[in-house]
């Protein structure tokens, strides 16, 4: 799944900047692609493409950086799906 979480959010990030070429690890903040609208448009972006509702305590910056921390906070409330 994070896999795919992951290709989402850069597929995200692309589209709005296609001249982007960001790596799972690459600073997007201090890149230059993040503005405060666009930071708001990832948030909105989350909660509805993953089906989550993120809170006030992960709306931090260190959340957003880059598509690895914005993976893991998805994942953190996106379950597994069961296996068999």
């Amino acid at each position: 799944m994070a896999e795919n979480t992951a290709e989402k959010i850069a597929g995200f990030i692309r589209e709005r900047f296609p001249e982007a070429e960001i790596t799972e690890s690459d600073d997007i903040f201090s890149l230059g692609y993040i503005n405060s609208l666009f930071a708001m448009e990832l948030v909105m972006y989350l909660e509805k493409t993953f089906g989550i509702t993120l809170g006030n305590d992960d709306l931090r910056i260190d959340n957003f950086r880059t598509v690895k921390a914005m993976t893991g906070l998805v994942s953190r409330y996106v379950a597994p799906a069961p296996v068999g």
